[in-house]
């Protein structure tokens, strides 16, 4: 590969240095973080802290350098009395920025008011042959920050933000999830039965049992088995995949979180989900409000707002469409009344698909604070329970806020007969040319026939909702490699 003069530079100083040390050593033994570090009192003495260099200011006898890690950054002075002509020399010339450094000294304050560490001792840790970008503030070219994500982490504050607050979010659900008596489980991302949502799949094949699997697309089939099996309350952080468009809300790769708890209603998960939405805000950014695509979103008010889906789509209609039971029936209503053309409507084969398009350009599109909606129609979700006064309507909720799904929860569908039936309406489907729709899963039905309790699950997208928290403008922002075509 072609190197830049300063490459070849730094990778001539690479020899230079093995005159004095091992230029890539085994080991650093630390005292403190950065983050800690600065907490210290003015005298702490033979502190030892280590980093990369992102700030130099060489100068005769006297030099400062600032050096970071993923949770702060702390400056560092070098005096030539104190570390000797030799040590003074060797930083001055072979030490470039982006390098990595270990120091021991002692804490002060410098009379700007910062924590400093004098140095006593320094040791080399790590040459950086790539220079950073002069000038970063997060790189202006968008796609070479998804591919150089390391590069992003090192010079951008609000990436560094981002992410650890999604390492945050993490433990903070482990936290909360385990103090509610919920049990994490696994379940398989190799399947070989599409179920579980609304998606299509990527398929594989098994070389060693030579048969075709698809990659999961909701771990919720087998988590519900785990709860005919005796797991009470049971919740797994899921990678998914649905080959599907890509759009600043949507990947193919993807993290969620599922839980499931016996013995509730999709009520209890309401109430639940509000509980955890507030502690983790707390959590990660210390307020219940937040700020997203310029809305002022208020998660801490104890009535949110609700929406009645079946009755706002009636209005929109202007038709009981709980009655059609053909799609090109529900097409022909919803021109006539001049609410889209057939062209519109073209791309829309299933009576869900339908309905759930009308749904989300005129009731989701236009929701900005966090809204409730619920008792959705029973062709949008083959696996929840139907409502006791009404089969054709189900006991679901979603959280919506600024036109986007934060999650999605219903009461469970354990009824056995007529699961099966709701998997074969959903052949029906396909066959009518919705790509988007379930197998008939022998395994789970044959779980359910083993009997089930009641039960409400709910899921939620980790990456969708870290793009909301953080203001992000594309889900891209809060996943560290995201998928990128292949260069040319």
């Amino acid at each position: 590969m072609e190197r830049t003069e300063q490459e070849l530079v730094r990778i001539d100083k690479v020899s230079k240095i093995r005159e004095y040390c091992n230029p890539y050593p085994e080991k650093y033994e630390k005292t403190h973080s950065l983050k800690a570090a600065k907490l210290l009192e003015d005298g702490t003495l033979n502190v030892r802290i280590a980093g990369r260099i992102v700030f130099m200011r060489k100068m005769g006898k006297l030099s400062f350098l600032r050096i970071r890690d993923i949770e702060g950054d702390m400056q560092l002075e070098i005096k030539i009395d104190e570390v000797g002509e030799e040590k003074y020399a060797f930083f001055k010339s072979l030490i470039d920025l982006g390098d990595f450094i270990g120091a021991e000294g002692e804490i002060f304050t410098t009379q700007t008011g910062e924590k400093t560490l004098r140095v006593k001792f320094f040791e080399f840790l790590g040459k950086a042959l790539r220079p950073l970008p002069e000038k970063f503030h997060g790189l202006t070219d968008t796609e070479m920050k998804y591919r150089q994500r390391y590069v992003d982490l090192i010079t951008n504050e609000e990436s560094r933000k981002v992410f650890l607050g999604r390492s945050k979010l993490y433990a903070y659900i482990h936290k909360f999830l385990g103090e509610n008596g919920f049990l994490q489980v696994e379940t398989p991302i190799l399947q070989n039965a599409v179920c579980g949502a609304s998606a299509r799949p990527f398929y594989t094949h098994h070389n060693a049992l030579d048969m075709d699997c698809n990659l999961r697309i909701a771990p919720e089939t087998y988590l519900k088995q785990c709860v005919a099996g005796g797991f009470d309350r049971v919740y797994e952080l899921a990678k998914c995949f649905r080959n599907e468009g890509m759009d600043p809300q949507h990947l193919q790769e993807f993290t969620q979180v599922e839980w499931y708890a016996s013995y509730w209603n999709f009520e209890d998960n309401i109430k639940f989900y509000q509980e955890f939405i507030r502690g983790l805000l707390m959590e990660l950014v210390g307020s219940t409000t937040i700020e997203y695509n310029g809305h002022t979103l208020d998660f801490g008010k104890e009535n949110w707002k609700k929406i009645n889906y079946v009755d706002t789509m009636r209005d929109v209609f202007g038709f009981d469409f709980l009655s059609i039971e053909e799609p090109s029936e529900l097409k022909d209503k919803i021109v006539e009344k001049g609410l889209f053309s057939y062209n519109d409507l073209e791309d829309y084969h299933s009576l869900s698909q339908i309905i759930d398009f009308c749904y989300k350009k005129f009731v989701r599109a236009d929701i900005i604070e966090p809204t409730i909606i619920y008792n959705y129609p029973a062709v949008l979700m083959p696996l929840a329970r139907r409502n006791d006064s009404d089969e054709r309507i189900i006991d679901v909720f979603q959280v919506i806020v600024c036109g986007t799904e934060l999650c999605k929860a219903y009461s469970e569908l354990v009824n056995p007969e007529q699961q099966r039936q709701t998997f074969e309406d959903q052949l029906k489907a396909k066959a009518q040319g919705d790509d988007e729709t379930m197998d008939v899963d022998e395994g789970f039905l044959s779980a359910m026939e083993q009997g089930m309790p009641p039960v409400s699950g709910l899921g939620f997208g980790i990456d969708r909702l870290l793009m909301i928290i953080y203001n992000q403008p594309s889900i891209r922002d809060v996943v560290l490699f995201p998928q990128m075509k292949d260069k040319k």
